[in-house]
């Protein structure tokens, strides 16, 4: 690449390192804040679990909605990069889609107020929304690809359709302590397994 690809100007440099472990360290305490006392708990709060000022919240996240989308895009990763790792240690194709899905169900029970508050812009719900099945819907078909080509699973179920059928199971599981979506999903995703 040359320096007219590039605008003309120096590339971008790479953030350091621990830029980027002290960034994830505090986005890491903002979603358990988030879990615990949802997107409406005080800055100070997720301040004082990630062990920085709120200065330095809002120096890197200048609005709620900023640090509220920048959680999801995170949280939303983490379960992205889960899939593959998930499928390079898991005794079976199938371990992998089980535990992958349990992660799937505890991002999605844990949002707590997450979409109401996107919901004020949109667009940017929107965009959100879009940024979320372009990275996992491609993990969870990778799974379930995976599960059918070693013969354990049923091989018609496209992935979309598997997400949203957890997600539903996963509705209104944050009010009733009772509910228990999990165990729920593991249900639906045993009924994929073909019989031995």
């Amino acid at each position: 690449m040359n320096d007219s690809d590039r605008g003309g100007g120096r590339a971008a440099r790479p953030r350091r390192a621990d830029a980027r472990r002290n960034e994830k360290t505090l986005l890491d305490a903002a979603a358990a804040v988030f879990v615990a006392s949802g997107v409406d708990a005080p800055v100070r709060d997720i301040a004082a679990k990630a062990g920085v000022g709120t200065a330095t919240i809002y120096r890197h996240f200048p609005t709620r909605a900023d640090l509220i989308i920048a959680v999801y895009r995170h949280q939303v990763e983490a379960c992205a990069e889960a899939g593959p790792a998930l499928l390079a240690s898991g005794a079976t194709p199938y371990a992998a889609l089980e535990r992958w899905i349990g992660l799937f169900v505890d991002f999605l029970v844990t949002k707590h107020g997450l979409a109401a508050v996107l919901r004020s812009d949109d667009a940017g719900f929107d965009a959100l929304h879009a940024y979320f099945l372009d990275r996992l819907v491609p993990v969870c078909a990778r799974l379930l690809d995976a599960a059918a080509a070693a013969g354990e699973i049923r091989s018609d179920i496209p992935a979309i359709q598997l997400m949203r059928g957890v997600g539903n199971l996963c509705i209104g599981a944050e009010h009733d302590p009772d509910y228990d979506a999990r165990r729920l999903a593991g249900l639906l995703i045993a009924g994929l397994r073909l019989p031995r």
